[in-house]
């Protein structure tokens, strides 16, 4: 766990969305944490760097402009897990990649700016690693939410994007490169914005109402702050997987994202004859064990339209770097 003092962790919480759109964003957000805007960007750098976040910026919602996230799993052989792992860290398509103690060992998401995409992706991977890829893609979002509270207030989530079954937004060449140029984060200077025009050949009022367009159709989930969640003491990370009626998974779905231990939640189709889960939900804790008793609690909470769970602990982080168009 990093060492964290009192203005990081409220920095922490406050900043993981909502950072404004406005000419001097790091002081206007700098004001609630009694710090000047020159503090802020040198602790945000200090919390980059030491990889307690893993980025500062705009979060995108790929699917909002025509394209698609997957949930994907190998199941790698021990002695070539290191191999596998830069096989498939090394294809763009890959955003985010953990090692998870199961026989599924392996789990990653593609993101990829058309469907099609997806298959392409999966098919280079097989091709490179002579492996399977066992697929989840999200048939129903219940709550992606910002619950990593460092400071001891918890930071407000989102529930299921109003925008889900919208038709995807049309972007622009303009709408493109400013995602190209954010996609890894928002320059850390005084002018985040204005920079951003310059090396754009735009101007900063454009930007700005690009950034809050992209925000209001759902491109952008939030602009803010993504903590590394090992960094700030939520070591156990559990990947809970829930046998659910199909009459009842819809409304168990909405109260399982509802519950503040929960940080995502999705329906994802059934695979496998050994894979009879279909409600996936990730619960971040102190330790194995205290995740293992918030689940126990959940599976309670499920009652009899549960018919089985599993957890699958990540170990490692292999890759995480977002979209990348």
């Amino acid at each position: 766990m990093t060492e964290l003092d009192g203005i990081d962790r409220r920095l922490i919480d406050q900043l993981q969305g909502g950072f404004p759109l406005s000419p001097r964003p790091f002081a206007e957000a700098a004001v609630p944490l009694g710090i000047t805007e020159t503090e802020l960007i040198a602790r945000l750098s200090r919390l980059l760097q030491h990889h307690t976040l893993t980025r500062f910026g705009p979060l995108f919602q790929i699917e909002r402009i025509g394209g698609a996230f997957v949930l994907a799993a190998l199941a790698v052989p021990e002695d070539r897990f290191d191999e596998v792992a830069g096989q498939v860290n090394a294809l763009p398509e890959v955003a985010h990649n953990y090692r998870r103690e199961h026989r599924l060992n392996m789990w990653f998401v593609l993101a990829t700016e058309t469907p099609q995409g997806i298959a392409a992706a999966t098919a280079r991977i097989e091709a490179a690693t002579g492996l399977t890829v066992h697929a989840f893609p999200k048939e129903r979002e219940y709550f992606v939410g910002m619950r990593f509270a460092v400071g001891g207030t918890a930071p407000v989530g989102q529930g299921a994007s109003r925008l889900a079954d919208a038709a995807p937004v049309t972007l622009d060449d303009l709408d493109r490169a400013l995602i190209r140029a954010t996609q890894a984060g928002l320059p850390r200077l005084p002018r985040p914005y204005h920079a951003l025009a310059e090396g754009l050949g735009s101007d900063e009022g454009e930007v700005l109402a690009r950034l809050e367009a992209m925000l209001h159709n759902g491109v952008i989930r939030r602009i803010g702050a993504v903590p590394n969640h090992y960094a700030i003491g939520y070591t156990a990370n559990g990947m809970a997987v829930f046998d659910v009626a199909d009459d009842a998974i819809d409304r168990l779905g909405e109260q399982l994202g509802a519950d503040p231990v929960v940080s995502h939640c999705y329906r994802r189709p059934r695979a496998l004859p050994h894979w009879p889960y279909n409600l996936f939900a990730m619960v971040h804790g102190a330790s194995h064990d205290q995740v293992r008793a918030e689940v126990a609690r959940l599976v309670s909470q499920l009652g009899t339209a549960c018919h089985s769970h599993d957890i699958l602990f990540s170990s490692r982080i292999l890759k995480k770097s977002g979209l990348r168009i």
